[in-house]
């Protein structure tokens, strides 16, 4: 991403990450348009995680709830869950790159819409959480 003219940085103000009995994880954000290209996740091991979704677009993620810091720094894959109000957009794996420090280029902006989807709790079944953690700010 270092050589683009133009990178947005997105900042979710929202997410939950949750883990399944298999130790899997998976983060639910506010869909974006467009599809995802080569998307990576990079994780400082402190409280924020950056989504490069494409060359284009990086999402923040930052206040990492504690307790999910050791089990995300151990996630080689986690699966990204894309919500459009009530609806699963898109779900996806993304690797997962444990970094010193996450770099903020380009020009940031807020997503400040919150989505809860009713179609969630049948992905969550599905998927077999055990755990869910909430990180960014409180509601």
């Amino acid at each position: 991403m270092e050589n683009q003219y133009y990178t947005l940085m997105e900042k979710q103000d929202f997410f939950e990450i949750i883990e399944n009995k298999y130790g899997e994880l998976a983060i639910f954000i506010d869909a974006r348009d467009g599809e995802p290209q080569e998307p990576l996740l990079q994780f400082d091991g402190k409280k924020t995680a950056l989504l490069k979704r494409d060359e284009r677009r990086s999402i923040i993620l930052d206040n990492v709830d504690v307790e999910t810091k050791g089990v995300l720094a151990e996630s080689e894959v986690v699966m990204i869950v894309e919500l459009h109000g009530e609806m699963v957009v898109r779900v996806y794996a993304v690797p997962v790159e444990n970094v010193e420090d996450i770099v903020l280029n380009g020009r940031r902006t807020r997503a400040d819409e919150v989505f809860r989807a009713k179609s969630k709790d049948e992905l969550l079944k599905s998927f077999g959480a055990v755990k869910t953690w909430t990180g960014g700010m409180t509601k």
